[in-house]
């Protein structure tokens, strides 16, 4: 599932951890669990959670006004 389509349902304080810690090669676990809650992949590999243009998105498209 498309980055944009899970972002906003994100809690905040993960949003927060993934702009502080861009193009982290190991994700917490309640970062991860978040994400899964929200509605994008749920697994413990980062390379399997975030693709390069799901950094690419928190990098330069997410807002920082959530």
């Amino acid at each position: 599932m498309e980055i944009f389509m899970w972002w906003l349902d994100l809690d905040l304080a993960c949003k927060e951890w993934l702009r502080e810690n861009l193009r982290a090669t190991e994700l917490p676990v309640e970062v991860v669990q978040s994400i899964a809650a929200a509605g994008g992949p749920g697994q413990d590999d980062v390379a399997g959670v975030l693709t390069e243009a799901d950094w690419d998105f928190i990098e330069t498209q997410s807002e920082f006004v959530d």
